[in-house]
C-alpha cells in the first residue's frame, strides 16, 4: 500500500505544431483515489520514450491507434510496482509493463500488464530489447525482411532502439550489415561496439555515392526507420527482389506541412522489390518467441543494448525531444524519479 496521496502527471492540452513544447502539457499533481474491485494501482519507475507517441500527439482518423485525447495522461509504456492491488491475477510487489502513461501512478483494470522480473533483468531493458523496441526488431527484420546469409542489410535510425537491434540480429542471422545513423560518434559505435560491417553518416558522406560503393550489388533489405530523403535514396540503389520494412518515418513526424512520400517508388517495380509495414501489436501473441531469442542472445553476449535513462519525470518534453534531434544514445528512458 502507498503512502503518497497525489500523483504528477502530463495531460495534453494542445495538439503540438511542430517540435513538442511544455506549453502543449499541463504537468498537475490529482489525488489518489481508493482503490476499486478488479483494479491495481501500479507507481510508475519507467516511462519508455518512443518516436509513435509524436504522431499520437495528432488529431488524425488514420493512424493504427485513436490520438490521445486533449485533456488526457499523454499515452506512454511504462514499468513500474504494483503497491495495491484488488485485482486477483496480480499482488503487490510484482512488476510490470504496459501503456499506463506519463505519470507516477496509474489505476489499471489489469488489461494489457504483463508481469516482468527485475531479477532477470534491469527494469529498462524491458522497455527496450525485452519490450516493444525487441520485438519490432526481431518481427520486423526476420518476418517481413526475411534475410538469408550473405545478404546485405540497410538500416536506417540505426544507432536508435530499434535500428540497433535489427543491425544486430542480421549480423547474427550471417547478413552484411551497413548503417545509416548521424555523427561520426554514432558511425563508431556501430561499426566498433556493435559490429555493424559499415555505417553511413548522413549527416557528412554523399549517401547515394557511400551506397553504390559498399553495397554495389544492391541492398536486399531494407529497415527503415527515417523515411523521407534518405528512404528515396535507398530505393535508388536495391538489388533484384529487395525487401523494404517500414517500421516508422522519424524524420516526418515534425513536419508541419503533409509528409514527404517517396518520389522513387517506381523503383519497387524495376527492381519487382515490396515495401511492407510492420506493426508490433499484431505480433503480441508470439512475444515470448522474441523475448526468449533475444534473452539468450543477450545472456550469450551476441546482442549488445544500450539504455539511455534520464532522471526526473518533470523533464518529459524536452527529454522527447532528444529522439529528433538525435541527442539520445540508445533506448530513450525516462526515470521518474
Amino acid at each position: 500500500m502507498t503512502t503518497a496521496t497525489n500523483n504528477r502527471q502530463f495531460r495534453l492540452v494542445r495538439r503540438p505544431q511542430g517540435a513538442v513544447q511544455a506549453a502543449d502539457f499541463t504537468f498537475d499533481a490529482e489525488a489518489l483515489r481508493a482503490l476499486q474491485d478488479g483494479e491495481v494501482l501500479v507507481q510508475v519507475q519507467y516511462i519508455s520514450l518512443d518516436p509513435a507517441m509524436r504522431g499520437w500527439m495528432n488529431e488524425s482518423k488514420e493512424s493504427y491507434m485513436p490520438p490521445v485525447a486533449l485533456g488526457d495522461v499523454m499515452r506512454a509504456i511504462t514499468a513500474g510496482k504494483v503497491v495495491d492491488s484488488k485485482h486477483p491475477g496480480f499482488a503487490a510487489g510484482d512488476y510490470v509493463t504496459g501503456l499506463l502513461g506519463v505519470q507516477e501512478y496509474a489505476y489499471s483494470n489489469g488489461q494489457g500488464l504483463t508481469k516482468v522480473n527485475p531479477a532477470l533483468a534491469p527494469l529498462p531493458l524491458f522497455l527496450g530489447a525485452l519490450g516493444m523496441p525487441g520485438l519490432t526488431a526481431y518481427f520486423g527484420l526476420l518476418d517481413v525482411g526475411q534475410p538469408k546469409a550473405g545478404d546485405t542489410v540497410v538500416v536506417s535510425g540505426a544507432a536508435g532502439a530499434v535500428g540497433a537491434l535489427v543491425g544486430q540480429i542480421a549480423k547474427i542471422h550471417g547478413a552484411r550489415v551497413i548503417g545509416i545513423a548521424g555523427g561520426a560518434d554514432k558511425v563508431r559505435y556501430l561499426t566498433e561496439e556493435l559490429g555493424f560491417d559499415a555505417a553511413i553518416d548522413y549527416k557528412s558522406d554523399d549517401m547515394a555515392q557511400a551506397l553504390k560503393t559498399l553495397a554495389p550489388q544492391g541492398v536486399d533489405v531494407f529497415f527503415d526507420n527515417v523515411g523521407g530523403a534518405i528512404l528515396d535514396t535507398v530505393l535508388m540503389n536495391l538489388a533484384h527482389g529487395a525487401r523494404i520494412v517500414l517500421c516508422g518515418a522519424i524524420s516526418q513526424y515534425n513536419n508541419q506541412q503533409a509528409m514527404q512520400g517517396p518520389a522513387n517508388y517506381l523503383q519497387l517495380l524495376v527492381k519487382r522489390a515490396t515495401m511492407r509495414g510492420v506493426m508490433v501489436a499484431d505480433y503480441y501473441p508470439r512475444a515470448m518467441e522474441a523475448i526468449s531469442a533475444m534473452g539468450g542472445w543477450i545472456a550469450a553476449g551476441q546482442l549488445k543494448t544500450r539504455e539511455h535513462v534520464v532522471t526526473g519525470m518533470e523533464t518529459f518534453p524536452d527529454t522527447f525531444n532528444k529522439l529528433f534531434t538525435g541527442e539520445n544514445n540508445g533506448k530513450l528512458v525516462l526515470k521518474v524519479a
